[in-house]
């Protein structure tokens, strides 16, 4: 064989290589995300084919004790210019909402039944220490740290852990609020401490569309701070997993008395009409000092005042005597986490609202997996502030549940798919 008819065998066997390494990706087979550039190519595209401004790849950054399982591969997340994202902790198996400590711990509720503290002692961005607080809990998802007592939503009740520390003990544990109606339908209970040192409880509907024989199911419900119940502040929620308060004056005082605030909620629209229909809600559901129960219309509408096919009868009641959305978002991408920016994340964009979509199951094409950004002083509509979690050959790897920014200035994501929990920092 001749000098030039090896040279050309060798050409092409190198040329076919190279044709099947970029074919198949450049990273042990993995596929890139949808819509992945490298990052001096451009923002990248959204789900739904327009540009996300500002968005580009970064790899997430896992530190090496939580290389297992979903995160033993390279994964790539996208992002506005300036953030970085890493796992904060993994390991966690249905990691759900999250509330921090006044040392900065991070408490978080696992649904499969516990709760954990996730402990970064040497404050380096990484929980080095996973410390179960309790086990054996139903359905446990909402928390909140305050005045260092924990508060946690099981399915059934709401339980507090007095005098919890840093290493994760406590003095006693208290059911605060029990008899929740459960066995049925939506299972979360979110529960928050406002700024009026109230308790705020969601407890979702018992079913996708029906009316209710428990008049607390898809409502959000009041109780002073001893457990004992004070009113219905909203109704007619479906199954608002998410909500957070937006101080408006916030006087000295201990007491709870004067602050004045808003409690915005992302509320989980119904199934099985259609795939762009019925809207994920965001809605402002209560402002401090307001006297009436606003109703946001659910079992008998849905959005801005439109009759649910099962109660063509009730249209004129949609369109008169109900609260209608601030902001729609996408059919069934399940909101579940809802955040208003914080000055110490981003000075710019302090004040708009984050809202975290699970991710939908009943959708020819699936939508979700992803955070957005609604700009409130703005047009409202959504922009991508987070994506990547759903590849391009549509598999899913990760599906956000809460978001929450902590004191220090940065943004912690909670996943129930990975099992872990993420933190987005300036670089």
């Amino acid at each position: 064989m001749g000098k030039k008819t090896i040279f050309l065998i060798i050409f092409f066997a190198l040329a076919v290589l190279s044709v099947t390494y970029f074919a198949v990706g450049v990273r042990d087979g993995e596929l890139p995300a949808a819509g992945v550039k490298e990052a001096n190519d451009g923002p990248v595209e959204n789900s739904s084919g327009g540009a996300s401004v500002g968005l580009f790849p970064r790899e997430l950054v896992v530190p090496d004790r939580y290389k297992t399982g979903t995160f033993a591969v390279p994964r790539r997340l996208n992002l506005p210019e300036g953030l970085s994202i890493s796992v904060f902790a993994a390991g966690l198996e249905n990691a759900r909402a999250m509330d921090f400590s006044e040392e900065g711990n991070t408490f978080v509720t696992d649904l499969s039944g516990s709760v954990k503290l996730l402990r970064d002692a040497d404050k380096d961005g990484v929980a080095e220490e996973i410390i179960t607080v309790d086990q054996n809990l139903q359905n446990p998802h909402g928390i909140d740290f305050f005045e260092n007592d924990l508060y946690v939503g099981e399915e059934h009740q709401v339980v507090v852990y007095r005098n919890i520390n840093e290493e994760g003990k406590y003095q006693r544990k208290e059911v605060l609020i029990d008899n929740l109606s459960s066995g049925r339908g939506h299972a979360t209970r979110t529960v928050k401490i406002g700024p009026d040192r109230k308790i705020y409880l969601h407890v979702g509907s018992s079913c996708n569309v029906c009316e209710e024989t428990d008049e607390r199911r898809a409502t959000i419900l009041r109780y002073d701070l001893d457990g004992s119940f004070d009113r219905i502040i909203g109704a007619g929620l479906r199954n608002t997993v998410g909500f957070a308060f937006k101080p408006l004056l916030s006087p000295p005082l201990s007491t709870g008395e004067g602050v004045k605030f808003e409690l915005w909620a992302a509320d989980n629209g119904r199934d099985r009409i259609g795939d762009n229909i019925p809207p994920e809600e965001v809605n402002l559901v209560y402002v401090s000092g307001q006297e009436e129960t606003k109703n946001f219309g659910w079992p008998y509408c849905y959005g801005r005042g439109i009759a649910n096919p099962e109660y063509p009868g009730r249209a004129d009641y949609c369109q008169n005597q109900t609260e209608f959305p601030r902001y729609e978002m996408q059919a069934h991408s399940a909101p579940l986490g809802i955040a208003f920016v914080s000055d110490s994340f981003s000075k710019e964009l302090a004040g708009d609202v984050v809202v975290s979509f699970h991710g939908s199951w009943n959708r020819s094409e699936p939508t979700g997996y992803k955070i957005v950004r609604i700009d409130p002083d703005g047009s409202g509509e959504t922009a991508d502030f987070i994506t990547g979690w759903r590849d391009a050959n549509g598999r899913v790897w990760g599906r956000p549940v809460d978001v929450k920014f902590s004191a220090d200035g940065n943004l912690f994501i909670s996943d129930d798919l990975a099992g872990a929990v993420y933190r987005v920092s300036k670089k």
